[in-house]
């Protein structure tokens, strides 16, 4: 990662790095997104793909949780984005999310991905990257993010959240799922690297459906691709985020400085266990949803005392609804602040 001698203006990646700080940073993962009105203007008729390969849209979107008080900006895009610059297309389908246009179902199907795609394929994301920093002008750090191997592929083989239907396909077509997820970590740690030269600040793995796995499926199709990434890219802080993680050990071997926790985490007890490690969240996104702005300002609270000040970065179990009342993100971001 950075070097920790060089100095950092940016709260968050003062934290990142477990330096000390006066209070912890505070961001949401999908903080830019439906549940805020003035996103929803922004993004009018717009399909998601043209709306996020909109550089001038995806970086007002990207920056509109700043006026929040928000400690950094992530970058407005989807973990298909990889998938589609190594060629193969999506599109968004109302309530089953991001299908491919043609799903991998053979070798050759894995054979035709580019495994180390040409930047101009993602330029739309290096562009969006420079806007924002430009329009930052160092106020704020900027996130990157890729999905993780396992989730993408899922997506890949057009499966998504279905874990029965992806382990059908991965035990049935064992050399294709490995093929796929090997050009995956590839073409990962690519991309991050990439970004990381362009200027990003940190980055985030999401394996949003590898919490769902036995411990043996993900110590074959989750973990070896996490220490392979973090492993290569490198230059920056990098977050683990895997939604409801059973197998908090093997995410703090994974080679992520800082570990994303969800509700069943207690975040004290895994402070004390784990000393050298800082961590992500754990304010549950459900009570963004459905609870008061008191009710969430005092959970928020709550959970700057399990993470004592120091070497944590305030977040949520997952991102923020598209339910979740204005007021109430207000409310846990002021509560970190005020």
């Amino acid at each position: 990662m950075t070097n920790p001698g060089t100095s950092s203006r940016h709260l968050l990646v003062r934290a990142a790095r477990g330096e000390s700080i006066e209070r912890p940073p505070v961001w949401a993962m999908r903080q830019a997104g439906r549940w805020d009105p003035e996103f929803n203007r922004l993004r009018g008729e717009y399909s998601f793909y043209e709306f996020s390969e909109n550089v001038e849209l995806a970086a007002r979107a990207s920056l509109l949780p700043r006026r929040f008080g928000v400690d950094a900006i992530i970058l407005f895009y989807d973990i298909t984005t990889l998938a589609v610059a190594m060629g193969l297309p999506f599109t968004l389908q109302p309530s089953q999310g991001p299908i491919p246009d043609h799903p991998v179902r053979t070798k050759a199907d894995v054979e035709r991905l580019e495994s180390r795609p040409d930047p101009e394929r993602f330029r739309h994301i290096r562009e969006l990257l420079a806007k924002v920093r430009g329009e930052l002008r160092g106020e704020l750090p900027v996130i990157v993010f890729a999905g993780a191997p396992f989730t993408l592929a899922a997506y890949c083989i057009a499966t998504g959240k279905d874990l029965l239907a992806t382990r059908c396909f991965a035990n049935g077509q064992p050399h294709v799922w490995t093929a796929l997820l090997d050009k995956l970590t590839t073409a990962t740690i690519h991309f991050l690297s990439t970004l990381i030269q362009e200027g990003a600040d940190v980055y985030q793995l999401f394996d949003s459906w590898a919490g769902m796995l036995e411990r043996r499926e993900y110590l074959d199709w989750a973990q070896p691709r996490h220490e392979a990434i973090f492993a290569a890219a490198r230059e920056v802080s990098r977050i683990l985020f895997v939604k409801e993680c059973p197998y908090f050990d093997l995410m703090a071997k994974s080679g992520a400085e800082i570990v994303s926790l969800g509700t069943r985490h207690d975040l004290a007890a895994v402070r004390r266990e784990y000393p050298d490690l800082v961590f992500q969240g754990n304010v549950d996104e459900k009570l963004l949803r459905e609870g008061t702005p008191d009710q969430v300002a005092q959970a928020t609270r709550r959970c700057l005392i399990a993470g004592g000040g120091q070497r944590h970065i305030v977040n949520l179990s997952h991102g923020v609804d598209r339910r979740t009342p204005v007021e109430n993100f207000e409310a846990f971001i002021q509560a970190v602040k005020g």
